[in-house]
């Protein structure tokens, strides 16, 4: 799997780049191509300490709350162990992904927010990708079946 990283926005796209960035508009050029960007778990059921606090958990839930028909939710929290949210140690952004395809951005900021984001989403199959982004320790990514 290619990795491509916007170096405005630091937005990701897996594959191909398809058009502009579609978080800040940057045209194709801005992308650089970077295969070792995100961090993964070493052993998927044996996280190390840091892994604990970036690796983003998923939870889909089949009934959504708002929207009673044709809608799933999406939760994700970022680490097993909630990441920090401090000025100087937090989480910038999460990014939602449906089979590789950008859906949407989820800015945060340090001290107020949890590390955490959701979606309402149209989408009832596929693989849901969620990375996000430490300001200190980088991308760390996570997927689920929907």
């Amino acid at each position: 799997m290619k990795t491509y990283v916007c170096k405005v926005c630091g937005h990701i796209e897996f594959d191909e780049i398809t058009g502009n960035c579609p978080v800040c508009g940057a045209p194709q050029t801005s992308f650089e191509d970077k295969p070792d960007i995100i961090h993964k778990p070493g052993e998927p059921t044996n996280f190390t300490e840091p892994e604990k606090k970036h690796i983003p958990s998923i939870l889909v839930v089949k009934t959504c709350g708002l929207i009673p028909q044709g809608c799933m939710d999406v939760h994700v929290k970022v680490g097993e162990v909630e990441h920090p949210m401090l000025k100087e140690h937090y989480i910038t952004f999460i990014d939602f992904y449906i089979d590789k395809k950008y859906l949407s951005r989820v800015y945060l900021t340090p001290e107020r927010l949890h590390p955490a984001a959701a979606l309402h989403l149209k989408a009832d199959t596929g693989v849901l990708t969620a990375v996000e982004h430490c300001n200190i320790h980088g991308y760390w990514m996570a997927e689920k079946n929907l």
